[in-house]
């Protein structure tokens, strides 16, 4: 559901240039200040997270995060879309959102953290596919203020049910371990880094630019997909089922991608998960040159195989790297460059179009990100020994 959301920007971004007349670089901009705010907030939600365990977060997030959709469907001006969506909403995402949930997965699964990450974030997948086309029949059947409306009921219903009576914190966080020694065993860790030592370490950096890079091109081309179709020729409709489609093929990624990357190695799953975003850019540019082909289907096809290395393979790479009872707090300060990159993309994106009428440029740059960033990978080598420096 919250990713499901997140990922519905794509569809609003439309309905907002057409209601507003606001450029696309100003509505992008807004998505950008979430996930500014988000990763700002990835330090001390990772504090929070092993003080508290995960599941007093969710609850509150899931309450937040409706407050702030409902205040975006009051929108009448940029900078009530900026605080309401940006920041409320950023807010309750923070709380419900990607920190907490890869501490709870990974203090369940120490073992198989790719494996797990798979199965759990697949959940995103299914996100995608249900709300992102939902979204746009809402907008077309009841308006996009309506549409938030009902988005924020939803996410209220299920989210706060959900933290009460489905989930658990892991037995570390029960047995009031939190910070031990002991508790860093249950984790499945041998080596026992602190923030401190973890940002005194080249590969710390060298991840942090891993995850700018890869979530750069993906968020980019995730939020202005629908836009660049719908400027084509793409019937709006059929733009959203793509996006819906993205979300689609990314479950069975996630899942497959998390498995592979526990017996082959992050490195080679997420280059060949780069490969497929290599070659998602080429289909929709294509897509847009024959807007009556199915070509938008197969370009949802390989960015869909793409994105979905990320929700697995990043947690498990930070974790084989940083593992440890300071591992929350390590991940969210990673978490912090991780939405430099979902913050970044679209914007620059959006700002392109607005200075050229075209995205072009943009795709250019998320093409070269896309290369580099597996590259860099290799370097930061996770599979090789990182123990942090004695004392």
């Amino acid at each position: 559901m919250i990713y499901g959301v997140w990922y519905s920007y794509s569809v609003f971004l439309v309905a907002l240039v057409h209601e507003f007349g606001w450029s696309r670089s100003l509505v992008a901009g807004a998505f950008s200040v979430l996930n500014v705010i988000h990763g700002g907030l990835g330090p001390p939600i990772g504090w929070m997270v092993r003080r508290t365990g995960p599941r007093r977060l969710l609850l509150a997030g899931a309450g937040v995060m409706g407050v702030g959709l409902a205040l975006t469907a009051e929108t009448t001006t940029w900078w009530h879309l900026y605080l309401a969506f940006g920041g409320i909403t950023a807010l309750g995402i923070s709380l419900n959102g990607w920190v907490p949930l890869v501490v709870l997965v990974r203090g369940w699964f120490p073992d198989r953290v790719g494996t797990a990450m798979g199965i759990a974030s697949a959940g995103i997948g299914v996100g995608i596919f249900a709300v992102v086309p939902l979204s746009q029949l809402l907008i077309d059947w009841v308006g996009w203020r309506w549409t938030l409306r009902i988005l924020a009921a939803l996410t209220v219903a299920w989210g706060v049910p959900a933290a009460l009576w489905l989930v658990q914190d892991p037995p570390a966080f029960a047995a009031g371990a939190r910070g031990s020694r002991e508790a860093a065993v249950t984790a499945g860790s041998k080596a026992y880094w602190t923030l401190a030592t973890a940002i005194a370490s080249w590969r710390f950096w060298g991840l942090g630019a891993v995850y700018f890079m890869g979530n750069f091109v993906t968020q980019m081309l995730m939020i202005h997909q629908v836009a660049y179709l719908v400027d084509h020729g793409v019937p709006a409709l059929v733009a959203a089922t793509v996006g819906g489609a993205v979300g689609l093929v990314s479950i069975a990624a996630k899942l497959g991608w998390g498995v592979f990357s526990d017996r082959a190695g992050r490195e080679l799953a997420y280059s060949l998960a780069c490969g497929c975003v290599v070659a998602s850019i080429a289909l929709l540019v294509l897509a847009g040159r024959f807007p009556a082909s199915a070509l938008a289907f197969v370009y949802a096809v390989l960015v869909g195989l793409g994105y979905g290395v990320l929700s697995p393979v990043f947690p498990a790479v930070a974790s084989d790297l940083f593992g440890g009872p300071g591992f929350s707090t390590i991940y969210g300060a990673l978490y912090t460059v991780i939405c430099l990159g979902l913050a970044v993309g679209p914007w620059i994106a959006g700002r392109i179009f607005d200075q050229t009428g075209s995205y072009a440029v943009a795709l250019w740059i998320g093409l070269a990100m896309a290369v580099l960033s597996p590259a860099l990978l290799w370097l930061v080598a996770p599979r090789r020994p990182n123990l942090p420096p004695p004392g």
